[in-house]
């Protein structure tokens, strides 16, 4: 006979939904996109005693163009190509940081932060490849959609002071055939179409690479 070891404490329930909620920012594509990314956080902030401050996020994202009636996938529709869920899992991300429940693989020094923020729009003012933002910048704090050499994704750089914004870098790479069924990358590897950076009106938050301004939504 099995004995029951009765229920898990409110402890361990907020220890795991972080968890669960980390992975799938960072594989949201396996988890179920933007419908799986808003059950976790609202789960973890009533857990949390935070439905009034997760409730006022949403609707400050509705406020600065980040959020509208197909939610951040709308918002981010009208400004990136070929969205993929990394780039939606960038803007929960930042609302998961805001609340403490963001767990980095590294973090930025306020130094290396700030050179990057200086470096951002003459660095952006070219095309760049995923290796390029590697090499230039280091592994990112937290790596949003996978480790596919081939497939788009979103590195974000953020330090530990929480009030230092995230920069994201959106990564992209489509297929050359888009009538087969199987993927052929259009390039060897991702490349940049944006940095994305700060808490202003959506659209002022993202610095197009020519790649990115030549394939941004009419």
């Amino acid at each position: 006979m099995t004995t029951s070891r009765g229920p898990r404490t409110s402890t361990e329930i907020r220890a795991y939904l972080k968890d669960r909620l980390n992975q799938a920012l960072r594989r949201p594509g396996s988890f179920g996109g933007e419908i799986a990314l808003r059950l976790l956080l609202d789960h973890l902030a009533y857990a949390e005693h935070q439905e009034k401050e997760w409730g006022q996020a949403l609707r400050t994202l509705q406020s600065r163009g980040a959020f509208n009636s197909l939610g951040v996938t709308g918002a981010l529709n009208r400004v990136l190509p070929d969205l993929r869920d990394d780039g939606v899992a960038s803007i929960y991300t930042e609302l998961a940081r805001d609340r403490g429940w963001l767990q980095a693989d590294r973090t930025l020094t306020l130094e290396e932060h700030g050179s990057l923020r200086r470096e951002l729009i003459a660095w952006a003012a070219h095309d760049r490849t995923l290796t390029e933002v590697r090499e230039e910048f280091g592994p990112p704090s937290v790596l949003l959609g996978g480790t596919n050499p081939f497939y788009g994704k979103t590195l974000a750089y953020l330090t530990a002071r929480a009030t230092e914004p995230i920069i994201f870098f959106h990564l992209w790479n489509g297929t050359s055939r888009p009538t087969e069924t199987t993927w052929h990358p259009v390039y060897d590897e991702p490349v940049l179409l944006a940095v994305r950076s700060g808490s202003g009106a959506f659209k002022d938050t993202f610095t197009f690479t020519p790649e990115g301004s030549r394939r941004r939504p009419a």
